[in-house]
């Protein structure tokens, strides 16, 4: 049986090839695994699963999910190599239909995915419901593809029936597609080329013209050329200090910006975890209070969730009444049976055997969060107009304030749908999976959290207002969500 270490050797064997022939266009062969340990890998993964995950079967039932896991099996008749595998997996895990089991390459496939990047698409694509428009192209004085223009076929595919095919490999909450759309939107080569392949050297693709005629016609693959000859000198670049480096990263998390004019305070939060986030509500709220700003817009489209009690620290600050995190916050176990193959555990049997407990149920129970009742904060609480902006990449914590505060008479939300949960979701504790015989890793909720067993299931937050992106917003480079919330206001100030 091959190891993970035999794995590793063998690409580190390729990434050294590729060295010596660097002057060629394509790198060698990936290598392969024989068929027998990757299916010992996708039985183990099941086992885990069995053992640990809260939520198996909250949206596919046990008949079909065994149903899923035997077709895999079944499917690996030969030796693979790690791209086809996870790819594999990835659909695998998908069919359970929760946005925190996720799939990554192993940590050997890291070190060399860079050889093995080209060919590739070569357009910049935003991805929605079945349209296909233009971001960007990386060929130069691309006079066809301009920021925009809307795509109606690539290699004879609609946008639907490529999306629809992507789609089966990205794992989210319920039966939502707006996270995956943006998932591919992020990098639409990179999954045209995992999932299609890159077989294709040139693309025939279907367009509509400044003139809004269909048209079609051919791209190349983009293949970066290889400069064999001496090195160019590198431009020396000026050093930033590490103050300037700790600004740039808290700015990246968080930030806020004031139109006094308009009495309406901008915050830019992609997370919950790190930023000094605690330090950075205080103060925002103590300068809110201080200049009596009469509207907040808080965009939350690319947070991902984070740390809960920042997310319940944030909600203290808005809300007009009492809250609980959840209904229910619960572990199906805390024996990590298959501990050797889940890092980190200690941390996390620490936790669930010294701050959760066993209920009549069986379960193991945060009690906490489910029973807890969190007051709004008396010191600089806003009161003032709210609105938040959402969208597809808007999970887990994030989609927890924003369920919170929906329905509250001073908040707005707008947007698209959110990528986590509405009812609930299976976090809190991520340790993650490595599979010993191909190294693809897993990640592994532990808790199921019910936020409100009164919600409706299956998908997330559906916004009070919806703002779909559109070609025309695009083509001209505004962000449409943020217009349309601008005109809100400035249509609620001259009504005052």
């Amino acid at each position: 049986m091959k190891t993970v270490s035999s794995m590793v050797a063998v690409l580190v064997l390729v990434a050294g090839i590729w060295q010596q022939v660097s002057a060629q266009r394509m790198p060698p062969p990936l290598p392969k695994m024989a068929a027998a340990p990757l299916i010992e890998d996708i039985v183990l993964l099941k086992k885990i699963l069995e053992a640990n995950h809260p939520s198996l079967y909250w949206y596919t039932p046990k008949d079909s999910i065994d149903y899923y896991f035997q077709e895999t099996i079944a499917g690996i008749t030969d030796s693979l190599n790690e791209p086809t595998y996870k790819n594999l997996v990835s659909k695998l895990v998908a069919r359970i239909r929760c946005g925190h089991t996720t799939v990554r390459f192993s940590k050997a496939y890291g070190k060399i995915a860079g050889l093995y990047r080209y060919p590739q698409f070569p357009l910049s694509v935003k991805a929605w419901d079945d349209s296909l428009v233009v971001l960007g192209s990386i060929h130069r004085n691309d006079s066809i593809f301009k920021r925009g223009t809307i795509i109606t076929a690539i290699n004879q595919r609609t946008p639907a029936q490529l999306l629809d095919t992507m789609y089966q490999y990205i794992s989210t909450d319920g039966y939502g597609i707006n996270h995956k759309s943006q998932v591919i939107s992020g990098n639409f080569p990179g999954w045209y080329k995992t999932i299609l392949g890159d077989e294709d050297s040139v693309y025939i693709i279907r367009y509509i013209d400044s003139t809004n005629s269909e048209k079609e016609t051919t791209i190349k693959a983009y293949r970066p050329v290889i400069d064999t000859g001496r090195k160019k000198e590198a431009i020396k670049e000026p050093r930033l200090t590490r103050r300037e480096i700790r600004k740039l990263t808290l700015l990246n998390k968080r930030s806020m910006l004031i139109d006094s004019a308009a009495s309406t305070a901008y915050i830019r939060l992609t997370t919950f975890t790190g930023g000094r986030l605690k330090s950075f509500f205080r103060k925002s709220f103590r300068t809110l209070k201080k200049l009596s700003i009469q509207n907040l817009v808080m965009d939350l489209r690319e947070n991902g969730g984070g740390n809960v009690s920042n997310s319940i620290r944030l909600t203290q600050y808005l809300i007009d009444k009492p809250f609980r995190v959840g209904d229910t916050v619960a572990a199906i176990s805390r024996k990590f049976t298959y501990g050797r193959y889940i890092k980190p555990t200690l941390i996390y049997w620490f936790a669930m055997n010294f701050g959760a407990s066993k209920e009549k149920d069986g379960k193991i129970h945060y009690r906490r969060y489910e029973r807890h009742e969190y007051m709004p904060r008396e010191t600089h609480h806003y009161n003032g107009k709210v609105y938040l902006i959402q969208g597809g990449y808007t999970f887990s914590a994030a989609t927890m304030f924003i369920s919170q505060l929906q329905g509250q008479p001073n908040v707005k939300v707008v947007g698209e749908e959110t990528g986590g949960g509405y009812y609930g979701n299976s976090a809190m504790h991520i340790p993650k999976i490595t599979l010993p015989n191909s190294g693809i890793m897993v990640s592994l909720p532990m808790y199921r959290l019910v936020m409100d067993k009164d919600r409706p299931k299956g998908h997330g937050i559906i916004p009070d207002i919806t703002i779909k992106p559109s070609s025309q917003a695009i083509k001209e480079g505004y962000d449409i969500k943020l217009a349309e919330v601008k005109k809100m206001i400035g249509a609620s100030n001259d009504n005052r």
